[in-house]
């Protein structure tokens, strides 16, 4: 069904809301604005199948209460995006959900498996690709777009079945739930623009003093471009901004020695200007740290070698995706300080980690046998 009134959206969403399980997905836009701009929402609900045109429908009250509700589960493949943008254009904090690209990584799938591919390993249906590129914005949409839409979430319940009797039967219900709940975390999906300057690109080579200048002028790009609905290199680049960190410019003059600065207006380049100056005024004590990894020693990388062997026998064995369980960075980390690793607690150690601290207090070993590696 294509719902383009508000009547037929309030007869969808009662209908709707008798379901324990909802599958959602979304087509929107981004390329040319900062906040996405929602063009699609797909949803399946028992034998119903919708798409929801929010352009056409002014109030989508009754869609944001079923996927606010707390006793319907809202199943999405790769959710991180569609639960951002279902807040940027709703107001909506989706909960609960239940991810089958994570959910997969836990039943002998890859980590990032495609929808296609699930789709055909659960279903054993070849989805076709043709609309990938559609622009979501125009109208009318055809029954072509529609039909390619619809199948984002027409077999999304029945996986949803298969897995959840997987999990079931394999007793990993309880590591997927804390996962999922993470996934719903308001500070994921509502970020602090303060909190900008971690996504900097090359702001590890900046000091705790230039970072302090990133934190606020970062902040002042998010602002900017979310005034103006534009993206934010299209305020200023992440290379410029580093160069005005390590500059830190005291006037539009010298501000304006920067290269690719000349777009910005006198208001803008006055406004980037105090930014600098709040940031080289921060307290010593208040400047931001960027974590940064020391080199861990040959010693130790030949350790982290050993415990990533023991991690793929764990991960071939258990059927859960090796980076899911742990990074490299991870294990580094159970060496060092095992206390602050999530390596040492819930689903991970249960599965891994104590494996990991038996190999490092020599309690096992491996070996080579048939040309296979294995514990001792």
């Amino acid at each position: 069904m294509y719902l383009s009134t508000q009547d037929e959206l309030i007869a969808f969403c009662e209908r709707a809301a008798t379901s324990k399980v909802l599958a959602v997905d979304t087509e929107f836009l981004r390329e040319r604005t900062f906040f996405p701009k929602l063009c699609l929402v797909q949803v399946a609900a028992g034998n119903d199948i919708a798409a929801i045109d929010p352009i056409s429908i002014e109030d989508l009250s009754p869609l944001a209460a079923l996927l606010e509700s707390p006793s319907i589960t809202k199943v999405f493949h790769a959710c991180t995006q569609d639960l951002e943008v279902l807040y940027d254009g709703m107001g909506v904090m989706c909960a609960p959900v239940f991810d089958t690209q994570l959910v997969a990584a836990f039943l002998g799938m890859r980590q990032q498996v495609s929808y296609g591919s699930l789709v055909e390993a659960y279903c054993g249906v070849h989805l076709a690709k043709a609309e990938s590129l559609t622009d979501w914005s125009r109208r009318p949409l055809d029954p072509e777009q529609l039909t390619y839409a619809e199948d984002d979430v027409r077999y999304l319940p029945g996986i949803y079945d298969q897995m959840m009797s997987a999990l079931i039967e394999k007793d990993r219900l309880s590591w997927v739930k804390p996962e999922m709940e993470r996934l719903c975390d308001a500070s994921r999906i509502c970020r602090d623009p303060r909190d900008a300057y971690q996504r900097l690109k090359r702001a590890s080579s900046l000091t705790r003093r230039q970072l302090a200048i990133a934190r606020e002028v970062c902040a002042w790009r998010e602002g900017v471009a979310a005034e103006r609905d534009i993206p934010r290199k299209w305020v200023m680049s992440d290379e410029v901004i580093v160069e005005v960190c390590k500059r830190a410019p005291s006037s539009p003059e010298r501000l304006r020695r920067i290269r690719n600065t000349e777009q910005l207006s006198e208001g803008d380049a006055r406004s980037l200007v105090e930014a600098v100056s709040r940031g080289a005024s921060c307290p010593a004590e208040e400047c931001p740290k960027m974590a940064r990894h020391a080199r861990p020693s040959a010693e130790a990388e030949g350790v982290v070698d050993l415990m990533y062997a023991v991690l793929r026998l764990v991960s071939e064995k258990s059927g859960v995706a090796t980076q899911l369980i742990a990074t490299r960075d991870d294990l580094l980390e159970f060496l060092q300080d095992r206390g602050s690793s999530r390596l040492a607690s819930g689903w991970r150690w249960e599965l891994a980690g104590r494996t990991l601290a038996q190999l490092l207090s020599g309690e096992v070993g491996l070996t080579v046998k048939s040309g296979r590696i294995e514990l001792l």
